[in-house]
Order: structure tokens, then sequence, then C-alpha cells
């Protein structure tokens, strides 16, 4: 008798699926935090096994964990430019950031001995952020230019020490406006002082199925684009600048044609 109360509720579930998109997306986003708090818990046991603690091969463990989530929102790949990241030795990935879905794309194409640089918050964020550490992933506090300055620095040294690759966002923030936010310079600061090439990479739009502020979290597919590396070799400090223009041309060209938007001004890359 105690479990007919539930029936109606079990009921009901199908009729909002159908009915609500508001529901079906705050189901969706509360199912993927969750999701993603479980797998962690899973993966941090596993890790410590495995590699004794924070290694960046612990992201192997996560990459296969994390590649099924997809298929429970509704969510399809299409990749292009494979080649570009079969480039051996280190490199520095930058990528458009929309939301906390790209986590999913990364984990799809994720090279071998590659971590990311995240905002330091995120360590806080329970048995995720345990993960993270356990991944490598190098925190950086966003909000004091010195700190991040010298969290870079480190990475850079750390990139050619141990031959690693890392991921960067160079927008900073979270952008679903239809476009790219002009670039900060700290991955372009990176690359150059490690001597080491950038390979963009470009997340289509999320608009025609993920819209925040309409609550809308639809079935979709996502096309991801490698373009190929721009090399550093040989650049200064004084070619920063340049280097970020470059990146960034490129980078919101693809955004556009992928996303089915014609080109547009969205002004100067210099932050």
């Amino acid at each position: 008798m105690d479990a007919l109360w539930m029936l109606p509720v079990l009921l009901l579930l199908p009729v909002l699926f159908w009915t609500s998109s508001t529901f079906v997306f705050y189901f969706k986003k509360c199912f993927y935090v969750a999701y993603m708090m479980l797998l962690a818990l899973i993966a941090i046991p596993i890790c410590i096994l495995k590699s004794g603690g924070r290694d960046i091969e612990n992201m192997r463990v996560i990459r296969f964990l994390v590649r099924h989530v997809k298929y429970f929102l509704g969510l399809r790949y299409e990749i292009s430019g494979w080649q570009h990241l079969q480039a051996e030795g280190p490199y520095v990935i930058i990528s458009n950031h929309q939301s906390s879905l790209d986590v999913l794309g990364m984990m799809e194409i994720l090279p071998d001995r590659c971590t990311m640089i995240a905002k330091k918050e995120l360590i806080w964020a329970g048995t995720v952020g345990m993960i993270c550490w356990l991944g490598g992933i190098v925190f950086i506090n966003r909000k004091k230019t010195s700190d991040a300055k010298t969290v870079m620095g480190d990475a850079a040294k750390t990139v050619l020490a141990d031959q690693i690759r890392l991921w960067v966002f160079p927008e900073g923030t979270r952008n679903q406006k239809g476009d790219l936010l002009p670039f900060k310079k700290g991955a372009f600061h990176l690359a150059i002082q490690a001597q080491v090439p950038i390979i963009p990479i470009v997340f289509s739009s999320y608009n025609n199925f993920y819209k925040r502020k309409e609550k809308e979290f639809n079935s979709g597919t996502i096309t991801l684009k490698v373009l190929p590396k721009i090399e550093t070799k040989g650049l200064t400090g004084e070619d920063v600048t340049s280097l970020s223009e470059q990146s960034y041309g490129s980078m919101r060209s693809a955004f556009l044609e992928l996303s089915g938007q014609p080109p547009q001004s969205n002004g100067p890359s210099n932050h």
C-alpha cells in the first residue's frame, strides 16, 4: 500500500516529458549533474588504485567512463579534422566554451596525456572536483590576474617537462550568445613560452537544442571541427596579440559556418 502513492507520480512523468519543455530542461540538467557526480564517485577509487593519486593518466579513466553520457541526454557528435590531433609531442588545445555540456565533447576527442585548465571553484564541486584534481586539471583563479599569470607560467614549464597537452577555453567563461567572445591572452602566452603548437577546436552552436533562458533542452547534434595546428616556434611575447587574433579569426569563421550563421562583426579580440 505504501508504494501506491508513487503510481500517480510514475504516470505523470511521461505526460510531463511530452508536454512540458521546462520539466525536460530541469530533469536533464539535474540528471546530468547527479550522474556525473556518481561517475566521479566510481572513478575516484579506480584512479587512486591505478595511479596512486593525482596523475594526468587518470584522464583515460575519466574519458572512458564519461563517453556514454551523451546517449542519456539525446546528443550526437559529428567530428571532422581528426588528423590534426595526431601531432606528436605537447601542444595547447583551445576551444569555444558554451556550457558544462562541453565536457562531453571534450571526452569524445580528448587525446592521450591531455588535461585542461579550469576555474578553481570547480575543485569544490564534490566528487567531480575530486576527480578533476586526480586527473591533473590545472586550477586557475580568474579573479586575480597575477595568480593566473603565475599558473600559466608554471603550466608552460609543465607542458615542456612532462610532455603533456593542455586544453584551454580562451573566452574565459561560458558563452551561449551565438558568437565567440573576445579571447583572453593566457593560452597564447602559455603556448609561446612553451614553444608548442596551438590546435583550435570549434563546437557548433548549441542553440538548436539547448537554450538556457528559454528552458529548452532537446535532443540534438553537435559538430566538432579540429582546425590545423598553428605553430609558435620562434614567436615571442610581442607576437601574442597577432597569434590571438589569428586563432580567433579562424575559430570564429568555423563557428559561424558550423552553426549556419552568416559572417558578422564581433569586434577585435583585444582582451
